[in-house]
């Protein structure tokens, strides 16, 4: 279990679009900041949408959290789960896509010993059939 048991809030779901990307299909919604001098958006008039700024930013103690209130670290390399050892109530490790399938359950078993959590245990090991 994580030491992390705050409730993650956020101040807003909704993603930030780039203006006018709902009018036209050659402008990405990845958000841009507009720029023009008559813009209504960078001159924030009632009715159109919300810029960017810090207000937003989520608070730092739950920021990067995953749902048990765990932060993730990347597994390269089993020999990464030994960095865990002395964070295993903060963070969980996630294996990285690339492993091959052997080096997972490797990575599964010492993780096991450390009692470290692994967020993808399931993924690319199979199961043995059980009669």
């Amino acid at each position: 279990t994580s030491i992390n048991r705050r409730k993650k809030e956020f101040k807003r779901v909704k993603p930030f679009n780039r203006h006018h990307s709902d009018r036209y299909l050659r402008l990405d919604p990845s958000w841009r900041k507009p720029r023009g001098i008559d813009n209504a958006v960078r001159r924030k008039f009632r009715g159109t949408l919300r810029m960017v700024n810090i207000g937003y930013k989520n608070n730092n103690k739950t920021r990067h959290t995953i749902k048990g209130g765990f932060k993730k670290f990347l597994l390269r390399d089993p020999k990464d789960i030994e960095l865990l050892l002395m964070n295993n109530r903060t963070h969980a490790g996630e294996i990285a896509h690339t492993i091959s399938a052997k080096k997972r359950v490797e990575i599964i078993n010492r993780a096991k010993e450390l009692n470290v959590k692994i967020t993808n245990v399931n993924g690319k090991v199979r199961k043995a059939p059980t009669e």
